[in-house]
């Protein structure tokens, strides 16, 4: 059995976002993270949200943690410190902390942060047309994460505003990262 932990971007997923259909989908199976600080994040509020969120589902089997944009972010640095084991990261969009679309104003303390090998299997799936990451730095971020990068087209950030809907391909793509354990690369990838 597999639990979910679905950790939204700045200022969470509405109702249209794929990570909302999805945990629909779900249902007890998932969990979303719950920060006080959506709006102007705080990395230390966000990460102590994944945490309590996979505390939510821990014992129910695998626990695949299904981030998107700045969350991508919240779950590297929470996998990075608490080791946990029996997890997976899915990372859609990471945006980049050094680029000029990041939202450093309102998300200071995850502009210092780096890339480095997480322990746990993890893919990192990208837009060629990210207007916060482009697809040179995001395959920089998936092989500093020791993560599998997946390309999935010109989709923009991968949000509602990108008209992805449901995002078929991103759910088959879970899938299959769920299937194989994380091992191995993506076919047509890195």
């Amino acid at each position: 059995m597999t639990a979910y932990v679905v950790v939204p971007g700045i200022d969470g997923s509405d109702g249209a976002h794929w990570q909302s259909l999805w945990e629909a989908e779900w249902g007890a199976d998932a969990v979303r993270i719950a920060p006080g600080s959506w709006a102007a994040p705080d990395l230390e509020d966000w990460v102590g949200a994944v945490g309590r969120a996979y505390e939510a589902v821990a014992g129910r089997g695998r626990v695949v943690l299904v981030a998107h944009s700045l969350g991508c972010w919240a779950v590297a640095e929470w996998v990075r410190r608490a080791g946990p084991e029996g997890v997976a990261a899915f990372l859609v969009a990471a945006p980049d902390p050094r680029g000029t679309a990041f939202p450093a104003q309102a998300a200071p303390g995850f502009v210092p942060l780096r890339a480095a090998a997480l322990p746990c299997p993890a893919v990192l799936v990208a837009s060629a047309d990210d207007p916060y990451c482009t697809s040179e730095t995001s395959a920089e971020l998936a092989e500093d994460w020791d993560a599998q990068w997946h390309l999935a087209g010109r989709r923009g950030h991968i949000n509602s505003a990108s008209g992805v809907g449901y995002w078929a391909e991103g759910r088959e793509l879970l899938r299959w990262f769920e299937e194989v354990g994380g091992a191995g690369p993506v076919a047509g990838d890195r």
